[in-house]
């Protein structure tokens, strides 16, 4: 199944809510987080891909028809050129303040509690005392995975002005070199109007999905 349309925004701005409606509207899965934790046999290979390995895009993505979010969204260079025909959806929040502090509060937070930080090695060490050497693996893995990942995307850290500036950076190359009829821009209250234009269907006679929030994302982690 080829990809009919490509995300290419970060983390945070409203792809939980994407990836249910690109679903709707395609009918077949989107690729998110989410889908990585449902598939742990994907985890060594986007660690490969972000220090320049890229796996089989087919086959990782097979049954998909859609990404949004990450790891995907920081590779999506490649994964335009494995598809040129499909659009890239550029998701953004109203502006970085914004954005940051939705990040901050949420998939940041995981990373400063050392889940895959720099600090994995205490983490891992912990796992190894406490569960089976095959799960303190895959803890290693997602470390790994995750550090590449941010790595890649803001190589300064994650402290406020890195993490802004990575932003804006990241959001300023994919207009800059996406030509302007493939480009798709959407922020969360924009609805299923420009996926729908992008993807050639009706829009649905539904309320657009919206999932996720930073409130239910704390309260799932045990954080609130």
């Amino acid at each position: 199944m080829a990809l009919r349309i490509i995300g290419a925004g970060v983390g945070r701005t409203g792809t939980n809510s994407l990836k249910l409606a690109l679903e709707r509207l395609t009918g077949a899965r989107c690729y998110h987080m989410v889908e990585v934790f449902a598939h742990p046999g994907h985890v060594p290979l986007w660690r490969a891909s972000f220090e320049g390995r890229d796996p089989d895009w087919a086959k990782l993505f097979e049954g998909h028809a859609a990404t949004v979010d990450w790891p995907a969204a920081g590779r999506w260079r490649s994964l335009a050129a494995a598809w040129p025909d499909a659009p890239i959806l550029l998701s953004t929040r109203a502006d970085a303040e914004r954005w940051w502090r939705s990040a901050d509060a949420t998939i940041f937070e995981v990373f400063r509690r050392d889940h895959f930080g720099p600090r994995r090695r205490g983490l891992v060490n912990s796992l190894k005392r406490a569960i089976s050497p095959a799960t303190a693996a895959a803890a290693r893995e997602w470390s790994r995975m995750g550090a590449a990942m941010m790595r890649d995307f803001s190589p300064r850290g994650l402290d406020r002005d890195a993490a802004i500036a990575a932003y804006e950076r990241h959001n300023a190359a994919v207009r800059a070199e996406v030509p302007p009829a493939r480009l798709v821009e959407w922020q969360p209250g924009d609805g299923w109007q420009p996926l729908c234009m992008a993807l050639g269907v009706p829009v649905p006679d539904e309320p657009f999905p919206h999932v996720n929030t930073t409130s239910e994302f704390r309260a799932r982690a045990g954080w609130d």
